[in-house]
């Protein structure tokens, strides 16, 4: 944060002999035939400053060595070209304490990027979104790891980590795919290594993922990188796509390289600590101040999770090697980026050019908690004219989700109630692309959706027909699909409670139709119905979106293909409402019949009546 502390903690690492604890290069390993020959290693160990390095390989060539304040870091830039061949090759190291070398492996490039895997997301995907310490305890013996900062595990205090694990997430997949699921997001896997912190008044883990500690590691009490790639191999074998949750902006205080920093610069440093504002609006205002603009992208998220300064052009090489490390490591079809409009606006684009260039079918797509459709779209592919343009392909779309949750609660209105989702989704004008945005009724960062509307369970049925047929990719909360409840207070726990039936001894196995009460087997059956529905659906997944202006509280669009037509209609208001048919003969006519996409019931395409918060997805029938 400041230089007196940078300075304590270097003291700190040289008493304790840390850095001889924590030793290595990164990236740990690469690939030949990568379409950018360039690669820049990070060597950390005592000293690794202070000696001259030589790499003698046939194509691979040492263009540079960078130093640093630290003694302990040496930066490499290496050139592989196309003619060099998997092996390991050995790095040179004269001087400084003695001459010694390392061993540096290159590895064939894997085959099936854009047919097995890197092949994208897009709304022809349900996304689902679960955090491993919350889902599922599959393997209990990795619940505590000896030597790790954070020794606790359990399940009645809902700020220790839970035991949740990767092949807790493993032994669900086929819950997954019967529920219509054809993409998982965990919150992140990478190492949090951390000591407890101390939020408002209590100790907490780092259960979330958010606070990195060593890029190249799954952290262990997840199951390590070998039981990722096995959940990948899995997810694959079953049809279904991974995406991984990205953190650029931040990392954990214990992270090795803030316990040793190669350099001052190397985090955002403020003459005294300085959060963020968590306002985006600094950073479009036409008329901001640098200060405000300087604050929101530069100050700290967390006093406990340092700030990292992508201006760095070291700082930055690390952290684009490692998106593309992770997604050629772990075969990834996708990324969410984390808090994305607190990085640094240049480095974002510079990290999904890379990313792209390495593998085309990839999908980004930044968190933007914002309020604003022009919030939205300026951090994405946009139409407007401005002088910076982002080029990440989508965001979490948050107006949307507003809308979404003002139209199952508020009254209806000129602009109010449904109003608000028709409103909002007449502003995709700003979007290039709207359909890659990904849209959701709640996170790990929200009330869940259940209780958001009031335990009602028309209203849920209504917002999960607009999740699932309107444009975008949508994305499901872990335990919606079973009504899991609550809202974040007195925390952020209280919406990461545990799935039931993921624990041994849990009393109630709500994987399990034998475990849910009649209301959670009818949610569940709802979701099922329409997600599996939507995938063998051309015009869900690939069709177009007409919407009409709501009445009286009716709201009705069309996602529609040439193969395919999809009538959408919810009534918000307070009284019956006849559904005038010829008010849609644009989009109805040439059929005769609709299907009800829930029932089965196929019946006249005419003139019909919806009862208050009744809400109907309709396949029409020639």
């Amino acid at each position: 944060m400041i230089n007196k502390l940078y300075l304590l903690v270097l003291l700190l690492c040289l008493a304790t002999g840390v850095f001889a604890q924590e030793k290595g290069v990164y990236p740990t390993h690469w690939w030949v035939g990568m379409k950018s020959p360039k690669l820049q290693l990070m060597i950390h160990e005592p000293g690794a400053g202070n000696f001259t390095y030589s790499i003698a390989y046939p194509g691979v060539r040492l263009e540079k060595t960078h130093k640093v304040e630290n003694p302990n870091y040496a930066f490499l830039d290496l050139n592989i070209q196309p003619a060099a061949r998997p092996g390991k090759l050995t790095i040179k190291m004269t001087g400084g304490s003695g001459n010694r070398s390392l061993s540096y492996e290159l590895k064939a490039k894997p085959a099936g990027n854009g047919t097995t895997w890197a092949k994208g997301v897009t709304q022809a995907d349900m996304v689902y979104l679960l955090m491993p310490d919350r889902f599922a305890n599959g393997d209990p013996s990795n619940d505590i790891v000896a030597g790790m900062r954070d020794g606790a595990a359990n399940r009645n205090n809902p700020f220790d980590r839970h035991g949740g694990d990767l092949q807790g997430v493993i032994n669900n997949l086929d819950y997954l795919k019967g529920l219509g699921v054809t993409a998982l997001w965990m919150t992140p896997v990478v190492e949090n290594d951390m000591a407890r912190t101390d939020e408002g008044g209590a100790s907490r883990s780092t259960y979330h993922g958010y606070a990195f500690t060593n890029h190249y590691q799954v952290d262990r009490r997840f199951g390590g990188n070998e039981k990722y790639k096995e959940l990948g191999r899995e997810l694959k074998r079953r049809g279904m796509k991974l995406v991984q949750d990205a953190v650029y902006n931040h990392v954990g205080r214990d992270h090795f390289f803030i316990l040793d920093m190669p350099s001052k610069d190397w985090v955002n440093q403020w003459p005294k600590y300085q959060n963020t504002s968590f306002k985006e609006q600094p950073l479009i205002d036409p008329y901001r101040s640098a200060a405000d603009s300087a604050i929101s992208v530069s100050g700290w998220f967390t006093p406990f999770m340092a700030d990292l300064n992508q201006n760095n052009p070291l700082v930055a090489n690390f952290l684009v090697q490692h998106a593309i490390w992770s997604t050629q490591e772990f075969e990834l079809d996708g990324w969410r980026v984390d808090t994305y409009f607190y990085s640094d606006p240049k480095f974002l684009n510079r990290v999904n050019t890379e990313l792209l260039r390495e593998f085309p079918k990839l999908t980004v797509f930044g968190e933007t908690w914002v309020q604003t459709v022009a919030s939205s779209a300026y951090f994405t592919q946009n139409t407007m004219s401005l002088p910076f343009k982002h080029n990440v392909q989508g965001i979490t779309d948050f107006p949307l989700y507003f809308a979404m949750l003002d139209g199952l609660n508020q009254p209806f209105g000129w602009a109010e109630g449904v109003n608000r989702v028709y409103g909002t989704l007449v502003q995709d004008i700003m979007y290039k692309d709207p359909t890659r945005n990904s849209i959701h009724l709640d996170n790990h960062d929200l009330d869940r959706f259940y209780s958001v509307v009031g335990e009602d369970f028309d209203k849920y049925k209504m917002g999960i027909n607009w999740l699932l047929t309107l444009r975008g990719i949508p994305q499901l909360y872990y335990g919606t699909e079973i009504l899991m409840k609550n809202f974040k207070n007195p925390s952020d726990a209280e919406v990461r409670r545990g799935f039931p039936g993921g624990w041994a001894g849990d009393k109630e196995n709500k994987f399990e139709q034998g475990g849910r009460n009649s209301q959670e087997q009818a949610a569940y059956e709802f979701v099922s119905r329409l997600a599996n529905f939507r995938k063998a659906s051309p015009a869900v997944t690939r069709g177009k979106l007409m919407q009409f202006v709501p009445e009286d509280g009716l709201y009705t669009y069309f996602r529609y293909s040439p193969e395919q037509t999809v009538m959408v209609i919810s009534h918000t208001g307070k009284e019956d409402k006849t559904v005038a048919m010829n008010r849609f003969a644009e989009r109805t006519n040439g059929f005769t019949k609709m299907r009800d996409v829930q029932s089965g019931e196929v019946r006249p395409l005419a003139d019909f009546v919806l009862k208050p918060k009744e809400s109907f997805v309709m396949e029409l029938l020639k």
